[in-house]
């Protein structure tokens, strides 16, 4: 099984880019975390670039199609998502009826500075994804005070933490396993 692992920051230093890190180290043997790191390349969603699809947009498209299943992990930028991250759901949420996000498996979760964990955030982009056709699981995480987690690449979670992350992976794994077979 595939899950494609998308942090909705840009930044160098991620926590939530750590925090899909630290996700790949628990997910089941059986699960390939790939890591989507190109999503600054994705130009502002526009109707009049869908009939010549700019090659970042069908990268992005082409490496949800091959997935199974979605984690994203998003920050809180004024208590929502990142432009960007929202920019990337629009592309893949068109064309309508033929949107390569229709149906598709996505969990949220999140990490950021503050005490809420991008709680905010975390919740808008489940309707954003849910709006555009994604089959959203409810499982979540927010992880607060990201900062003082640091460890190497990914985050040092508590045994909570850690438990409930690799339930999020569980809930998104079963939920792709039951998913329709792309043909």
């Amino acid at each position: 099984m595939r899950l494609l692992a998308i942090s909705g920051s840009l930044r160098e230093g991620s926590h939530n880019t750590a925090l899909l890190r630290t996700a790949a180290e628990l997910a089941p043997d059986e699960v390939v975390v790939e890591r989507y790191d190109a999503l600054a390349l994705l130009p502002p969603f526009s109707e009049d670039l869908e009939d010549h699809e700019p090659p970042a947009v069908r990268h992005w498209r082409d490496a949800i199609a091959r997935a199974d299943a979605l984690l994203f992990s998003t920050p809180e930028y004024n208590a929502s998502v990142p432009g960007q991250l929202k920019n990337a759901v629009d592309w893949a949420s068109r064309p309508v009826g033929e949107a390569v996000l229709e149906g598709k498996p996505a969990a949220v979760i999140g990490a950021s500075t503050s005490a809420y964990g991008a709680l905010w955030a975390q919740a808008e982009l489940r309707k954003i994804l849910g709006a555009a056709g994604a089959r959203v699981v409810e499982a979540e995480l927010a992880v607060p005070r990201a900062q003082e987690l640091r460890a190497g690449a990914g985050l040092k979670l508590a045994p909570s933490q850690r438990e409930r992350l690799a339930g999020v992976i569980g809930s998104l794994v079963a939920a792709a396993s039951r998913a329709p077979a792309v043909v």
